[in-house]
């Protein structure tokens, strides 16, 4: 049975942030936890490997062969087939079906370890001797590092056999003097083509090896490698399917694909914009988070590649189009989705790129700073600047060193980030993350149906109580968690926060009065009900809202992110431009529709494999157990979703936004009030409304038009006005130059003059010049309480303005200074003003005479 790539960004596997195997997909099957529809499968899986054990990032670029994103072949079989069917299939096709040459093969098996307590896999060894013409000579026995596949820490795992091919001595790319090439010895003369592997193990959180219920197969071919060998290209990034990425960078940048560092940077690129686009058009995000750090750390290590290409400017998001057109017919979401794949890319680049510039400016500066000490380490304290000031990741900055020769001080880099954190108060506060009880029992939530029960203490301890069963709601899924009161004839407790401290829901509050709450104590637990009312109505608002914002701006938008509160909601969304006004109008709308509309609100609990077929949308990165909780109102909204709700859509009551702004590139958010909060958001907005109409002597249906009126009347009034000033101003000036003096054949003019602001003294100042023809001007001014001098120089004369004006307002007790032909001072002490106006004329001959001196 064919079966389709599953995203490469997993919604229901908290252990990855990124497909990174065939497997993922079929790791309950695996498991025994989901049940086998088809035994034999085969697929081709998108998949990223940059974090954890399987991270191919730093190696990007520098060779031939390597990726962020590639496809796997996979074929599956699930209890079925194992290892000689395996083998024989495998040789089968690459020896007769793709024609490759056996003499140029060989095979590897799991050699054992002693740690795990595994014997070396003979079965594999024998079924290769006997199922296949192989020369036996041509099988060797390697360990766990080359031979045994894991996933990751904990999973399915088992012995491997590999299937290589020498592609002859030309190949090898060794720099050692003492390489001799062979398998797995270091080399591009000899590549993995294919690996069977033989599922028969889990590995626990201990690392203990349990065996699985079935033996499954599970083989994995690189796409890309084997397109190079049966295309008989050296590079993978020399095959067909790189061809027109390739192309499209060289029109871009003008530059040549060669093997020295521009061949590098055409291959990180190529690599790159692959995986940003396929983890986009699943659902990922750039951000400063989990798995969007990961596709920000991607772009911006592009980005930086780019300005070895010489390019300054956004580009990268230009190879989405000959990526979709050469990968759109196997994936379609990559067509379905490239407008908005370009839009998410060139946003962050346009970030990034305000800044990359200058910080590659600093690392070059702190580069020549460590080269002139002699020493060899790039300090910790300066990859955190670049990091903090210029957002460059640390791996980034790495790069960039080792390309200098140097080291980076990575210990110092994190002793800075910890520091920050600290002063951030980012990390938790001491004590709350753990508890010091164990227990068999763990709380069970009872709050859907009920908002006061009688229950028991299992644990209390500073302020923290934990109960049997209780109704008080722990903050996730970003509904905050409930207060309300526990207490009996002993002792009242307050709740005043509501979280989960492993499996245990702990309830974070004072203890009012009374003793100290004893395990065992029978106690009553109640809500606040009039928040958690409030609460759900917010809760249920944003399944409202997800549903109303696809409707109008696309199917793109996907929920980024949320906060549910008993006092307001916030709703993030992926979405690549401001949300307009009469889009925000209609969003409201349709909510409120739905609203009136009062439709039931449902929930059921089933298998997570049901709620997908059923479409239930969720949460990317949420965790979710294997039974779920489907919320679903009418045939409107159907989400995975454990939050309280409204039992009903009429009982939110009105809906408006109040605020909508960006949260990060391609992230928006809408800031909403629903309920009572609502209401007297309304009624203020009424009451400013009317207050308006009053004011402007209008019926309330005319306000708007009436202040269009009356704003319009204020410029016209306005300008009126500075007409009258300018013809008041040069009247002004028309006077004082009448009554000018000279000194030493300069014309001088000072005096205070009445004006609004300093951009009106400025302009009397260019007319008090104009008119002089040759002289000296300073006039003063007082705004709010403070003196203000202005001097103007024509431009025949030697002394400069600045220097003038610095010294009338030093009489004042005041400060300034400007260029040679206008200049400004200011003092605080306005009864001084005239003094320094009266000195004008004894300091300007000063300087005057001080000029004839020198």
């Amino acid at each position: 049975h064919i079966v389709p790539s599953a995203p490469v960004v997993p919604q229901n596997d908290p252990t990855l942030l990124f497909t990174n195997a065939g497997m993922n997909q079929f790791k309950d099957i695996f498991l025994g936890n989901r049940k086998v529809q088809y035994p034999r499968v085969a697929d081709s899986q998108k998949c990223i490997r940059v974090s954890g054990k399987h991270n191919d990032l730093e190696e990007v670029g520098r060779d031939t062969y390597h990726h962020t994103f590639f496809e796997m072949l996979g074929n599956w079989s699930f209890g079925d087939y194992f290892k000689k069917e395996a083998i024989r299939f495998g040789w089968q096709l690459l020896t007769k079906e793709w024609g490759l040459d056996k003499n140029r093969l060989y095979a590897t098996v799991f050699a054992g370890d002693a740690k795990d307590g595994l014997d070396p896999d003979n079965d594999a060894a024998d079924e290769w001797k006997q199922e296949t013409d192989i020369d036996p000579k041509r099988v060797l026995a390697f360990g766990k590092k080359d031979n045994f596949w894991e996933m990751g820490e904990t999973g399915p795992c088992g012995p491997c056999s590999e299937i290589h091919i020498d592609r002859g001595p030309e190949y090898c790319d060794s720099t050692d003097p003492d390489h001799v090439c062979g398998v797995n010895a270091g080399c591009s003369r000899f590549i993995e083509l294919w690996n069977l592997v033989f599922i028969q193990y889990n590995r626990d959180k201990q690392g203990v090896l349990l065996l699985l219920p079935s033996k499954h197969v599970d083989t994995g071919a690189g796409f890309e490698r084997l397109a190079a060998v049966l295309q008989n290209k050296v590079s993978n990034y020399d095959i067909d399917l790189f061809e027109p990425i390739i192309n499209r960078i060289a029109e871009l940048t003008g530059k040549d694909y060669t093997v020295g560092e521009t061949g590098v940077a055409f291959r990180v690129l190529t690599d790159h914009i692959r995986a940003l686009s396929f983890a986009i058009a699943d659902g990922a995000i750039p951000s400063n988070e989990a798995r969007g750090y990961v596709l920000r750390r991607i772009l911006r290590r592009g980005a930086r590649f780019g300005r070895v290409l010489g390019k300054h400017e956004p580009f990268i998001y230009k190879l989405v189009a000959p990526l979709a057109e050469t990968m759109g017919d196997a994936y379609p979401e990559l067509r379905q989705r490239q407008e908005y794949i370009e839009r998410v890319i060139r946003a962050e680049e346009e970030s990034f790129g305000k800044t990359l510039d200058r910080g590659i400016e600093l690392f070059e500066q702190k580069v020549q700073n460590v080269l002139a000490l002699g020493k060899s380490v790039f300090p910790g304290s300066d990859a955190f600047l670049l990091h903090d000031t210029y957002g460059f990741p640390l791996d980034l900055t790495q790069l960039m060193a080792e390309e200098k020769k140097l080291t980076v001080d990575v210990e110092g880099f994190n002793r800075e980030m910890k520091a920050q954190r600290k002063r951030s108060s980012m990390e938790k506060a001491s004590g709350y993350d753990t508890l010091n009880f164990e227990s068999e029992k763990h709380s069970t939530f009872v709050g859907y149906e009920n908002d006061k029960i009688n229950t028991k203490v299992l644990h209390y301890e500073d302020g923290r109580l934990v109960l049997e069963e209780t109704p008080f709601y722990a903050e996730s899924g970003g509904q905050i968690g409930d207060r309300g009161r526990i207490f009996n004839d002993n002792f009242q407790f307050r709740v005043e926060a509501t979280r989960y401290i492993g499996e245990n829901i702990v309830h974070f509050g004072s203890l009012l009065s009374g003793e100290k709450p004893k395990s065992g104590e029978a106690v009553n637990a109640e809500i606040d009900r009039v928040a958690r009312r409030a609460t759900e109505r917010n809760h249920t608002v944003t399944h409202l809202a997800h549903a109303a914002l696809r409707q109008v701006l696309g199917d793109h938008v996907h929920q980024a992110g949320s906060l549910v509160h008993f006092d307001h909601m916030r709703f993030d969304f992926t979405h690549f431009e401001k949300v307009k006004d009469h889009e925000l109008k209609e969003i409201e709308t349709i909510v409120n529709e739905h609203i009136l509309n009062n439709h039931t609100v449902q929930w059921q609990v089933m298998a997570l494999e049901e709620a997908k077929k059923k479409g239930a949308m969720a949460l990317f990165g949420e965790k979710y157990d294997e039974r779920v909780r489907v919320i679903e109102i009418n045939d409107l909204s159907r989400e995975l979703c454990g939050g309280t709700h409204v039992k009903a859509t009429g009982q939110i009551g009105p809906f408006v936004i109040v605020g909508e702004s960006a949260v990060a590139a391609g992230i928006r958010r809408i800031e909403c009030l629903t309920g009572f909060k609502a209401l007297r958001y309304l009624n203020a907005c009424r009451q400013d409304l009317e207050t308006a109409a009053k004011i402007a002597g209008c019926p309330v249906a005319e306000t708007a038009s009436r202040f269009e009126t009356l704003l319009q009347e204020r410029k016209t009034f306005e300008q009126e006005l500075d007409s009258l000033r300018r013809q008041t101003i040069k009247i002004k000036i028309q006077q004082l130059l009448s009554q000018s003096f000279e000194k030493n054949g300069i014309k001088i003019v000072h005096a205070e003059i009445h004006v609004p602001d300093v951009n009106a003294l400025k302009a009397s100042g260019d007319l008090l010049r104009d008119g002089l023809g040759s002289g000296i001007g300073v006039l003063a001014a007082r705004f709010e309480n403070k003196g203000n001098f202005l001097c103007v120089v024509t431009q025949d004369l030697k002394l400069k303005a600045g220097d003038i004006v610095k010294k009338v307002a030093q009489i004042a007790g005041g400060s300034g200074g400007g260029g040679p032909h206008m200049a400004l001072a200011g003092t605080k002490d306005v009864a001084k003003i005239d003094l320094a106006l009266s000195k004008v004329k004894e300091i300007i001959g000063q300087m005057i005479n001080e000029g004839k001196d020198t």
